[in-house]
């Protein structure tokens, strides 16, 4: 019993150190409602066969009224009396924290286990917040009853545990919020932990592994845990990633994607734009075939100095939106010339070519068109041909002997091979084609189009106006 007291005096001087520094740290960091805040927490978990009982301390707390977010499925929502002050803010219906001068408050409550404690099953939002609170830092301390045996996760970093006569204590400490609670029996313990990460498995990892992971650029410092495994939902938990059969490349990908999607707002991107976002941001280019290909295509457009520029407007973009709309945006400021590679890319199953197009504002017969691109291809200007076409009323299809375009009075027939057009049913060589394929899309070049269909093309510098013969509108 002496041992136990002990060693429990010897982790409360660890715990009161952890807690006074983080509280020097973020106490001159309270905000105000209006303007979000920030707080630090101190969770204690103590699990019974078909619950977890918590007491949850919020410290750091600004003096305006604040609503708490209590767990969905926690019963007996209570205040914690810790002290004469720990639930002077409480309100009756234990709804928020009102107005109040003391800046520490308590509450508890309970999560129940219908089926007990079950092996590798992921607990989501077990945990009160505090809306529009920021959480600093936080502690969690778990205990359960010695014949328990398995490892807990919360995705902070490992203090310590102990494996007592009356009691199994595990201790977490660590920036940022906790959300979730993993637990796994079995022999799954934690294998390695760095400055950013921890990794739990069953298997021990070869040195080799711990070798190369050294080699990595993450992206920020947030802490992660790494679960060599799955859980039963097969879900991802906060702070928390489940990679089985662990490898290197994997761990690396999955952690920057995680880190890039705290980073910036990808909405709906396909998972290359992050892949080739993250690329730059790391120095080392990974993903896909066609992010490793456009991320090799853009490099090579760029100069040294414009590559710096590029890699400094994604690293301001942080906390903002990020897709294929806003690099194009980027890559066309710094080329000083309008191009939709990414954007186009990012609609086409295979590779886009890297094409400047025209961003002028297109007319066709006085009326406005959204669908019409102009691109500049080999020094030539092209114009989407099916678009284009349409809007002079002209049907357009492709055919196994060609393009067709058809009016009432009007047929041309583009073979897929160079040297000749058809107009009419009459056969005309030429030496280059009036319209050519780019990536599965059908373009037709300028001095073509004016030549074939008779149209007048006026430019300004905001506007493409093209104009068909009367006899043709």
């Amino acid at each position: 019993m002496k041992i136990a007291v002990s060693i429990f005096s010897f982790l409360a001087i660890i715990i009161g150190t952890v807690l006074f520094m983080q509280f020097q740290v973020y106490s001159d960091e309270v905000g105000s409602i209006d303007k979000g805040y920030n707080y630090s927490q101190e969770i204690e978990i103590v699990y019974h066969g078909d619950s977890l009982d918590i007491r949850q301390h919020f410290k750091n707390l600004p003096t305006e009224e604040i609503s708490i977010q209590w767990p969905k499925n926690s019963v007996n929502p209570n205040c914690f009396i810790e002290n004469e002050h720990s639930c002077a803010r409480l309100s009756e219906d234990s709804s928020k924290f009102k107005e109040g001068e003391t800046r520490a408050q308590s509450i508890s409550y309970v999560i129940p286990l219908e089926k007990g404690l079950q092996s590798r099953k992921l607990m989501k939002d077990v945990f009160a917040t505090l809306k529009n609170g920021d959480v600093q830092f936080s502690t969690v301390h778990i205990s359960t009853q010695p014949n328990v045996s398995g490892e807990w996760v919360t995705g902070l970093p490992l203090i310590g545990e102990q494996n007592l006569t009356l009691v199994n204590y595990t201790m977490f400490s660590g920036r940022g919020a906790v959300k979730d609670l993993f637990w796994q029996d079995g022999g799954f313990d934690l294998q390695h932990q760095t400055d950013v990460l921890s990794i739990y498995s069953k298997t021990a990892l070869k040195p080799a592994f711990y070798e190369k992971l050294k080699n990595v650029n993450f992206l920020s410092d947030d802490y992660l845990a790494i679960i060599n495994g799955t859980n039963v939902d097969g879900l991802d938990g906060y702070r928390m990633l489940f990679l089985p059969n662990i490898t290197v490349s994997k761990l690396q990908q999955t952690v920057i994607i995680s880190q890039l999607e705290s980073m910036y707002e990808f909405g709906d991107s396909p998972h290359w734009v992050k892949e080739l976002v993250a690329s730059y941001l790391t120095g080392t280019v990974f993903g896909s075939d066609k992010a490793k290909e456009v991320a090799a295509t853009i490099t090579n457009q760029l100069t040294d100095a414009q590559l710096t520029d590029w890699l400094a407007r994604l690293q301001m973009l942080e906390g903002q939106a990020m897709n294929p709309k806003v690099l194009d945006e980027q890559l066309s400021d710094i080329l000083a010339a309008s191009t939709m590679y990414v954007t186009m890319n990012a609609t086409t199953e295979g590779s886009y070519p890297f094409l400047f197009n025209d961003p002028r504002e297109i007319f066709v017969n006085l009326h406005k068109q959204e669908t019409i691109q102009v691109v500049l291809k080999d020094g030539e200007v092209l114009y989407s041909a099916d678009s284009l076409l349409n809007a002079l009323g002209y049907d357009v299809k492709t055919g196994e002997n060609g393009y067709y375009v058809t009016s009432e009075t009007r047929a041309f027939r583009f073979p897929h091979e160079p040297g000749f057009y058809v107009f009419n049913q009459r056969r005309y060589n030429t030496v280059s084609m009036p319209i050519k394929e780019v990536a599965g899309q059908y373009f037709i070049e300028e001095a073509w189009l004016q030549r074939l269909f008779l149209v007048e093309l006026t430019k300004s510098d905001n506007r493409i106006t093209i104009t068909a013969p009367e006899e043709q509108q």
